[in-house]
């Protein structure tokens, strides 16, 4: 059965500002600074997916960021490089500006508790996923990986987006160890893992491998769930995601 792929050209509130970690034009994030409430939550940081393609950016993710600001939440969602062939450019487009977007929010007096919890889906869950692992954001309180291509071998294996994983590295997988969160040692902050039974844009197999890898992840699988359907607030499985992201705000 087809998913339901509204969500990602859903019309949602545009950020209230926008802020520049490099000079290229893919290397910024959007706002939503929460009320003061936020300021006893960590800022929630928002990896979009789109199998690391150039086609998809990350508007797709507006209706969660601007749902999450509405529950109370400051909302970041990053932009990163999307270059076919070369995986640094989002791996560490991912790691600048998690290293400087919080800093600089902090600094412009957007109200969080000076903690970070990464959220990322899709191929945003294995940019955070791997952010975790090996450049941390400073505070990092966890990351909640929604539906993540956390291996990438057993991704290209199934083909998965007809060979996303060989455009994403430009060679196999087998050479980028180091690029596979999977074959990482575990982050040292927690991990939980949402993903859907019925995805079958990325199997919930990919986020079963992590948590079997690394035991103290939190593996959430949801009955009957798809792909989209994490990244969408107007579905039953929205409360599971904002659940988990609170979960981690409590630690």
């Amino acid at each position: 059965m087809a998913e339901n792929r509204s969500v990602l050209t859903r019309q949602s509130p545009p950020p209230a500002l926008s802020v520049r970690y490099g000079a290229g034009p893919d290397q910024l994030a959007d706002v939503w600074p929460g009320e003061d409430g936020a300021a006893g939550r960590p800022l929630a940081v928002l990896i979009h997916g789109g199998f690391w393609r150039p086609a998809y950016d990350r508007v797709h993710s507006r209706p969660m960021a601007t749902a999450l600001h509405a529950a109370g939440w400051s909302v970041v969602s990053l932009e990163y490089r999307r270059e076919p062939g070369l995986p640094g450019a989002a791996v560490d487009d991912v790691c600048a500006a998690l290293a400087a977007v919080p800093g600089e929010l902090a600094r412009r007096g957007v109200a969080f508790d000076g903690t970070v919890v990464v959220v990322g889906h899709s191929a945003g869950g294995h940019l955070a996923l791997l952010s975790a692992a090996t450049a941390p954001a400073p505070g990092l309180a966890g990351t909640l990986a929604l539906a993540p291509v956390a291996d990438l071998r057993l991704a290209h294996a199934l083909d998965l987006d007809e060979g996303a994983v060989r455009d994403f590295l430009g060679g196999p997988p087998a050479d980028a160890a180091g690029l596979d969160p999977v074959r990482l040692p575990a982050p040292s902050t927690p991990v939980v893992i949402v993903h859907g039974t019925e995805d079958v844009r990325v199997p919930a197999a990919l986020g079963e491998a992590y948590a079997a890898a690394h035991p103290a992840t939190r593996f959430l699988p949801v009955d009957g769930a798809g792909h989209f359907e994490l990244i969408d607030p107007l579905t039953a499985v929205w409360p599971v995601v904002t659940e988990a992201l609170a979960g981690l705000a409590r630690r």
